[in-house]
């Protein structure tokens, strides 16, 4: 069937060339003047040609240079800027700062938006200012829904809306998209909802040895990625008024995940449910602009074992673990207009997040008979002002410097395991005990300053440098995990290697010093331009890890090598360096259309500079290049991507190295006025490859085995084998 879909497929592609109607724009990522050169803006139309491809709204960030991503669940991935991924970045939804209530990390920021809904991405790939967020030291990613649309005098009522879908047959992916605004000139009501479903996807030929999962009569084929499949349901509804330069807006928005499964987790997201309230006002003034937001979310989220998983351990069933939190937050952002077109950015935020991690018992072995508390009352509160001066010299120079101080406080309250003993060497009444016996309330007094300037030497030539000093204090589960058992430690993993992980109170925010320089080339009306970053970043109190010993309590002396293991976070030191290289040009019109080039080059090097180790998680050199061509309403693709073996991986968490490969993907799209299709091929020729940042295979059989004889160690998370896609938009 696949075969027969491919060959349809290819056929089709001489005939997407002869059509002739209107040429469509093709949208590029480029920095706007006031902002790092490093800044890239996704829009609408750019978003709209990948998100039949994808339900991973992570994803839709691949083509940005210096971004890559973590691999985690089929609409969970983690973005990475520069080799620094998760919490080490600053990512907000409609201007909330959300953060993953789940010890492995299964719901993200931007997980909690379906790609359809995605109305404009924002990444500051390089020196982010003060302005768009703290707690971070890696780049900010900003993602915006749609925004509130209102009638005209002319057309004093609208109504409007869009009605879409999409298969992919790798995993059988289905799903669709619904949204629709009614409005007058001082009112907007609107709604948008998504569902998107998918099985296993296939790898691209065998990867593994085994097919038993642990369930009586339920097995996986030699190439099918256990874990991999997923369900998710979004919704929102906004409400808006308008009052000349004034508009006070509400969204709210309900998440509910029935499943998702986890590759390289031990355990599945079975149920996350998130409630979301977000009221904003803005207005324009005549000394600038003012923007208020107060919000506040609610997670209900659930683990336990998915179908591939083994689900009986003796007299265990299953191992439930429940995270409830409540985030709560208050932003208010001033920019006033100085002389000469210099402007002023003042603001406070603040945030109060409180969760709770508990692990209900199961049957009456080691999982019994209490609850096993692995967070209690966490709280971790946030309080920031910032201050940020835009300059304009002159016409060729820019400059921009932001001064920004968080103050932040988190604590725990007493924790206990299932039972009020050592049981079988778990150790479990030592480790709460001496938890409970400390003193866990921390104060983090966080200070960041970013220095930018650009010079405009020419119309085709721009240079622009600068400096950051960026803090991030520890999340909740950094600090506050604290059972060295390795049956609870693996629990706590958001890395997805394997390994087991256990917090550390005393840890320290970690300090990042940043330099960068973007260098930009490009043709007066922007035909065609080329741009290079080079960047050195330098982390003090870097959170890394050390391999544990439970029995002694203290740092292993013997480190397991080709096993997984437990390890303690500790604060170490590290380094940073790489090179982005991004590009785009015409290259011939003919009676076959615009033929064009567009490229991306990432390179980064980490090293964690006590122990000489390698970083984990660091993509290696990896290039995207593609050949578009333009006719009419058709845009079509052919797209290059090569990554190079991985070789450098880290060795405390024995990381699995991975093989070199490159891929084939196509895509072509054809555009009317009201509506849209787009069709395509991912890995087009099959190919059987590991990714890099895929972490390691645990998504099938008895997955909570610390015996390698169970669970083998070695294995990457393969990606996914051929998949064609087709989508459709239509308007009304």
């Amino acid at each position: 069937m696949k075969r027969k879909l491919l060959c349809t497929a290819l056929a089709a592609l001489p005939l997407i060339t002869l059509a002739d109607e209107a040429s469509l724009a093709t949208i590029v990522i480029t920095g706007r003047s006031a902002e790092p050169a490093t800044a890239g803006s996704i829009g609408p139309r750019q978003l709209r040609a990948q998100q039949a491809a994808t339900s991973d709204t992570a994803s839709l960030l691949k083509d940005v240079p210096g971004v890559s991503l973590y691999g985690a669940g089929g609409a969970s991935s983690l973005p990475v800027i520069h080799g620094l991924a998760d919490d080490r970045l600053r990512i907000k939804v409609d201007g909330m700062d959300l953060v993953a209530s789940c010890p492995n990390h299964m719901n993200p920021a931007l997980s909690y938006l379906d790609p359809s809904n995605v109305a404009k991405l924002k990444v500051y790939a390089g020196i982010a200012p003060v302005s768009v967020g703290g707690d971070s030291i890696g780049g900010t990613i900003l993602a915006e829904t749609p925004a509130p649309e209102f009638a005209t005098a002319a057309a004093p009522s609208l109504f409007k809306g869009e009605i879409g879908g999409f298969y992919r047959s790798n995993g059988g992916a289905t799903g669709g998209n619904l949204s629709a605004t009614a409005a007058t000139e001082t009112f907007s009501l609107s709604y948008s909802g998504s569902i998107a479903k998918s099985d296993n996807y296939e790898a691209g030929g065998k990867f593994k040895t085994r097919t038993d999962t642990g369930r009586t009569g339920h097995s996986l084929d030699l190439d099918e990625v256990g874990s991999t499949a997923y369900e998710t349901r979004n919704q929102t509804l906004g409400i808006a008024f308008k009052n000349g330069q004034h508009l006070l807006e509400a969204k709210l928005g309900r998440q509910d995940v029935p499943e998702q499964l986890f590759p390289n987790q031990r355990m599945d997201m079975l149920k996350n449910t998130q409630d979301r309230l977000n009221l904003r006002y803005a207005g324009e003034f005549a000394w600038g602009a003012l923007e208020a937001r107060v919000y506040q979310e609610k997670v209900d989220h659930f683990m336990d074992f998915g179908a591939d998983k083994q689900f009986q351990y003796g007299t265990a069933p299953g191992m439930p673990m429940n995270t409830v939190s409540k985030t709560t937050g208050l932003s208010i952002n001033a920019n006033l207009d100085l002389r000469a077109g210099n402007q002023l950015r003042l603001g406070t935020e603040f945030q109060h997040y409180a969760l709770n991690d508990w692990w209900p018992p199961s049957g009456t072995g080691m999982m019994s008979p209490n609850a096993f508390i692995n967070i209690n009352d966490g709280q971790r509160n946030r309080s920031a002002v910032f201050g940020e001066w835009e300059q304009r010299a002159s016409a060729q120079w820019l400059s921009v410097l932001g001064l920004r101080y968080e103050h932040v406080s988190t604590d725990a309250s007493n924790v206990a395991g299932y039972a009020a003993t050592n049981m079988m060497g778990s150790n479990q009444l030592r480790d709460s005990t001496a938890f409970n016996a400390r003193d866990r309330s921390k104060t983090d007094h966080n200070w960041d300053l970013t220095a930018l300037a650009r010079y405009t030497a020419s119309a085709t030539y721009d240079i622009e440098f600068g400096v950051a000093r960026k803090t991030r204090s520890p999340n909740l589960y950094e600090r506050y995990t604290w059972s060295t058992w390795g049956m609870a430690a693996i629990m706590n993993n958001f890395n997805g290697d394997g390994n087991g992980y256990l917090g550390d109170v005393e840890l320290k925010p970690e300090v990042a010093h940043t330099a960068s320089a973007t260098f930009d080339w490009h043709a007066a009306d922007r035909n065609w331009g080329f741009k290079a970053t080079p960047y050195y970043t330098r982390v003090a109190d870097y959170i890394d890890a050390v391999q544990w010993d439970g029995t002694s309590n203290v740092a292993d002396t013997t480190p397991a090598v080709g096993a997984f293991s437990v390890l303690k976070y500790r604060n170490q030191s590290a380094r940073l360096y790489g090179l982005d290289l991004s590009g785009h040009l015409p290259l011939a019109t003919t009676a076959l259309g615009e033929f064009g080039l567009k490229g991306v080059l990432n390179y980064v090097n980490g090293k964690n500079r006590d122990t000489g180790d390698d970083l984990y998680n660091i993509m290696p050199l990896n290039t995207r290049l593609t050949l578009t061509q333009t006719l009419g309403n058709w845009s079509n693709s052919a797209e290059l991507v090569t990554v190079k073996s991985k070789n450098h991986v880290s060795d405390v968490r024995n990381e699995i190295a991975t093989g070199g490969y490159s891929l084939i993907n196509l895509r072509a799209s054809y555009a009317w006025a009201k509506a849209r299709i787009d069709v395509g091929v991912e890995n087009l020729f099959d190919k059987r490859y590991d990714l890099p940042l895929g972490g390691a295979y645990v998504g099938q059989g008895s997955t909570m085995s610390t015996n390698t004889a169970n669970l083998p160690w070695g294995i990457a998370v393969p990606g996914a084998g051929r998949s064609l896609y087709a989508g459709f938009n239509l308007k009304f």
